[in-house]
């Protein structure tokens, strides 16, 4: 398994939190290894933009060139694996918590976004249509236990990582989300007084 790396820097945030960085991460991540150019062309970008995120993602160690495969000019980057983690809420600047909170938001609504296409399509996936198990669950844990919670997922994850060579070739991307937070009750109807 990976060691966790924790990212506090805010330079490196701010580079993570961009929305078409996280495209581009997304892009790499599901298609693999690919240059500014096909990117570009992937995503609705413009080229030179593509290359100056993508050295901006390299600098902080989120993606890397693959030398082995440039030819002239063209430069391939692929993005770096790794189990990359946050500083807890507490021992967070409010610069690193609205960086957070910004990425939070972009990225749940990309997976919503996601679902929705998922679910628009699901009919026509054949077997893959029974690929969204769901589970909703109410639990009553302390604090510890959440955090042993989440680093049981974790290892439940990096369980079934693979490398790019390894990947079958009957397997497909599959989004998975862990999201726990602590439940609030609504506030009262002021009409129910």
């Amino acid at each position: 398994m990976p060691e966790p790396q924790e990212i506090n820097d805010l330079e490196a945030l701010k580079a993570l939190a961009h929305p078409r960085r996280q495209k581009m991460l997304e892009h790499l991540a599901l298609h693999g290894p690919a240059t500014s150019a096909s990117l570009a062309r992937a995503l609705g970008l413009n080229t030179g933009a593509t290359s100056y995120h993508l050295r901006e993602l390299a600098r902080h160690g989120f993606v890397e060139e693959l030398a082995d495969k440039a030819h002239g000019r063209e430069r391939w980057w692929r993005a770096v694996p790794g189990d990359r983690r946050f500083p807890p809420r507490s021992r967070q600047s409010p610069q690193v918590r609205a960086a957070l909170d910004q990425m939070n938001r972009m990225t749940f609504d990309a997976d919503v976004e996601a679902f929705s296409r998922f679910l628009s399509r699901r009919e026509s996936l054949g077997e893959w249509a029974d690929a969204a198990p769901y589970s909703r669950s109410l639990l009553h844990l302390t604090l510890d236990e959440v955090r042993e919670f989440f680093e049981e997922y974790i290892r439940l994850v990096n369980r079934f990582k693979r490398d790019a060579g390894d990947i079958p070739e009957d397997a497909r991307p599959v989004y998975a989300r862990f999201l726990a937070f602590p439940a609030i009750d609504p506030d009262p109807d002021p009409d129910d007084e």
